[in-house]
């Protein structure tokens, strides 16, 4: 007799969250999501393309006793690496040396990873399982950003359960100090220039 597997999306939808989806009247919209298979569970080339683009991530892990714990990872674009369609690793930078992180997932190797994009206002939500690698120099310095000012102390490799994406909705607009910078730099340049032009065709007037 054949199985079904259940829907990718069980990762979240759990029968206590079902519950409260049913008691507030949206399990059927839910449920129409499971019946196409659930959430997606493969990393797709727009999914890697706004992984790379990142500059930061939050790496949420929890205890065996389920106390959970969240973590701000950051680098520069690319500091993240989409290694095939289900694996996601980064150099795991010093920082200050606590080791929850670390110590979670020794004992608990679920782990989930939140992205989001305040400038496109986009945000994506990632389940699945990580394992942290200490002995690896080619694994960690293949990771290492290029001229980056960090030491790294491990990797830590994130293997992909399910993945979805969430609504613009509530997400204030902010944008890189640097694009803001650049962004002005042209304007100025721009303004420049056509204060240049204008003497110009003032003095040819005269």
């Amino acid at each position: 007799m054949h199985l079904i597997d259940p829907p990718s999306s069980d990762v979240a939808f759990t029968p206590s969250v079902k519950a409260v989806q049913v008691r507030k009247g949206l399990r059927p919209a839910h449920r129409a999501i499971e019946e196409r298979g659930g959430f997606a569970t493969r990393i797709t080339p727009d999914l890697a393309g706004f992984i790379a683009a990142q500059t930061s991530v939050f790496l949420a892990t929890a205890s065996r006793d389920g106390q959970p714990y969240i973590q701000h990872r950051g680098g520069p674009p690319g500091f993240l690496h989409v290694l095939d369609e289900r694996t996601i690793a980064f150099a795991d930078f010093a920082g200050n040396r606590q080791y929850i992180t670390l110590g979670n997932l020794a004992e608990n190797p679920k782990a989930y990873l939140f992205l989001i994009d305040y400038a496109h206002r986009r945000r994506i939500k990632l389940w699945g399982e990580a394992r942290v690698v200490e002995d690896d120099a080619e694994l960690i310095g293949r990771l290492m950003p290029a001229d980056y000012k960090a030491r790294p102390e491990q990797a830590i490799l994130f293997t992909l359960a399910a993945w979805s994406a969430n609504c613009p909705q509530h997400i204030p607009q902010r944008f890189e100090a640097a694009d803001v910078a650049a962004a002005l730099g042209e304007r100025e340049a721009r303004i420049a220039a056509l204060e240049a032009e204008v003497a110009r065709l003032r003095a040819g007037a005269a």
